[in-house]
């Protein structure tokens, strides 16, 4: 690889790992035209094995922005981010993939004004499974997969 190749696939590995990040920010925060945004007008995403959807990214946020009332804090850990870019002969494609472990702790919602503190955590683990495509406006996701392996509740 040239040097300039070997720049681009580094900036690429950089604005793929910006969309997860912005993915897990956009759903702590509640913001779902920024989650929204992160995907393809085709963008896709299922939630099945974790008790939710599957479809496309605009019922999907709906869907968030409903449930997600019922644990007002909220904070992903997207973790071991493995970033497979399409390779066209040692230079970077138009696609990519990563699989990254997640860690959910959220605070369901409570009946009294402090639920931030005595209200139960709910914690859900597993890896998400991510694919990208390049665009005019930079990477976008195409689908979200969610794999739970694990959740648990504590009073």
């Amino acid at each position: 690889m040239t040097q300039r190749v070997d720049l681009a696939t580094v900036m690429d590995r950089l604005a793929i790992d910006e969309v997860v990040t912005g993915y897990a920010v956009a759903v702590d925060d509640g913001d779902w035209d920024a989650y929204r945004a992160l995907f393809t007008a085709s963008g896709r995403v299922d939630y099945s094995s974790a008790g939710g959807i599957e479809g496309p990214v605009a019922e999907v946020a709906d869907w968030l922005a409903e449930t997600m009332t019922l644990f007002p804090v909220r904070q992903h850990l997207i973790v071991n981010r493995l970033v497979r870019l399409e390779d066209l002969g040692g230079s970077p494609g138009d696609s990519a993939e990563v699989r990254a472990d997640f860690l959910n702790p959220m605070r369901l919602a409570g009946p009294d004004s402090d639920a931030a503190v005595t209200s139960p955590n709910f914690v859900a683990a597993g890896r998400y499974g991510f694919e990208l495509a390049r665009t005019r406006d930079g990477w976008r996701l195409t689908r979200v997969t969610v794999h739970e392996k694990w959740r648990h509740m504590t009073a």
